[in-house]
């Protein structure tokens, strides 16, 4: 075999099922959500709605998308991201300083994310470089540490996961499912 000459594609980053999955979907999210002049948010692929009234609109579609980046979850569909940063639209109508915090943080994630900002970045793995640059800063920490409740507590997921949900109404564990694990 002859090593001798290089071709331009061999340095090239390979394109594996799951980065090409990575990338469409947060292309399909920043292309399938649309912002109404009412300020809502309309999610053509999935038909859901959401309302936005504190935040920007724009705001609200890159906290979707960056709620997604956070915690990667490809078989849990946008609506669910959603609803988990829609408390932060709430809080941001109420609280000035939460809203100051949430704008401002969007503001320098695109800043720093370039021309398109965070929502114009194609690539995951670009995102997830900016996020870490940010990590440790209280938009970041407020963001993650309110996606931990707000994702993985809405029941509707639970299933997706293979939750079942709390068992002591149901008599407890030992009698559903606890003998059921076989991976020990």
């Amino acid at each position: 075999m002859n090593h001798d000459h290089q071709h331009d594609h061999d340095h090239a980053p390979a394109l594996t099922r799951r980065s090409f999955l990575q990338r469409s979907s947060s292309i399909t999210l920043a292309s399938a959500i649309t912002v109404t002049t009412a300020g809502a948010l309309l999610h053509s692929g999935e038909a859901w709605a959401l309302e936005v009234s504190a935040l920007q609109p724009q705001t609200m579609k890159t906290l979707i998308l960056l709620a997604r980046d956070i915690y990667p979850h490809d078989r849990i569909p946008d609506r669910f991201y959603a609803v988990a940063v829609k408390g932060h639209d709430a809080k941001a109508g109420k609280d000035a300083a939460h809203k100051a915090l949430i704008e401002g943080g969007i503001a320098a994630l695109d800043k720093a994310a370039g021309a398109k900002g965070y929502l114009g970045l194609g690539w995951e793995d670009e995102r997830v470089k900016l996020l870490r640059k940010i990590e440790g800063t209280p938009f970041f920490q407020t963001v993650r540490s309110g996606l931990v409740v707000s994702l993985y507590n809405q029941p509707d997921v639970w299933p997706i996961f293979g939750y079942e949900g709390e068992s002591y109404s149901k008599g407890g564990y030992i009698e559903r499912g606890f003998n059921d694990i076989d991976w020990l």
